[in-house]
C-alpha cells in the first residue's frame, strides 16, 4: 500500500527527529532501529522503506541534528544581543542536562570519528555552521570550540559546583569578545 508523499515525509521526519534524539542522548551503537522506529511509532518494517542501512539512518540524523542548531545560529546572528542570549542558553546547566535535543557536535564528536559514513554529513555541516557564523573564520572555530568544549567537559565532571564554573567562565570570556 502507497501512502501520500506528504504522510511519507511526515513519518520520515519522525523517524530523524526520534534518531537524533536518541543518538545524541546515547551515542549509535546503543540505539536499535528497532528502538528508534518504536519511538516513532512505525513498524520495524517500514524502516527500509526510508532508509538502507543503520549508517544510513545515523548520517541523515546528524544531518538533521546540526540543521536544527544552525537554525538556532542563524537566529541568533542578528545582534550582538541575541549572539549573547544564545551563548547563554549553549551555556547553561539546561542544556548540559539535556543531551537529546542539545548540540549534536557536543554530544557526538566523539562518535563520529568512528564512523565514515557520518563524517561527510558532519563535516558538510560544521564548515556551513563556520561560514555562517560570520565574522573571521579564526574567531568562528575559536568561538564555536570554546562552547562545545566547555559544554562537553561540563558534561564530563562529576562536581556539579566545577562544572557550573566550567560554563560560567567561558560564557563570561566570550561575552567580552563579542565580535
Amino acid at each position: 500500500m502507497r501512502y501520500p508523499a506528504e504522510e511519507t515525509a511526515e513519518k520520515h521526519e519522525r523517524i530523524l527527529q526520534e534518531a537524533s534524539q536518541m543518538f545524541r542522548e546515547r551515542g549509535f551503537q546503543d540505539v536499535t532501529v528497532a528502538e528508534v522506529m518504536k519511538a516513532a511509532e512505525l513498524t520495524h518494517g517500514a524502516f527500509y522503506s526510508h532508509f538502507d542501512s543503520k549508517n544510513a539512518l545515523m548520517a541523515a540524523a546528524t544531518g538533521y541534528a546540526m540543521e536544527t542548531t544552525r537554525a538556532g545560529l542563524q537566529r541568533a546572528s542578528g545582534t550582538a544581543k541575541a549572539r549573547a542570549a544564545y551563548r547563554g542558553h549553549y551555556l547553561s546547566k539546561e542544556h548540559r542536562d539535556n543531551l537529546a535535543t542539545g548540540c549534536p557536535i557536543a554530544a557526538l564528536s566523539g562518535e563520529i570519528r568512528h564512523e565514515p559514513a557520518v563524517k561527510e554529513v558532519f563535516t558538510a555541516q560544521l564548515k556551513t555552521i563556520i561560514e555562517e557564523m560570520g565574522g573571521n573564520r579564526a574567531g568562528a572555530l575559536l568561538k564555536l570550540s570554546a562552547m562545545v568544549g566547555a559544554l562537553a567537559i561540563a558534561r564530563a565532571v562529576s562536581d556539579e559546583a566545577f562544572s557550573q564554573e566550567i560554563l560560567q567562565k567561558v560564557k563570561k570570556e566570550l561575552d567580552r569578545k563579542p565580535a
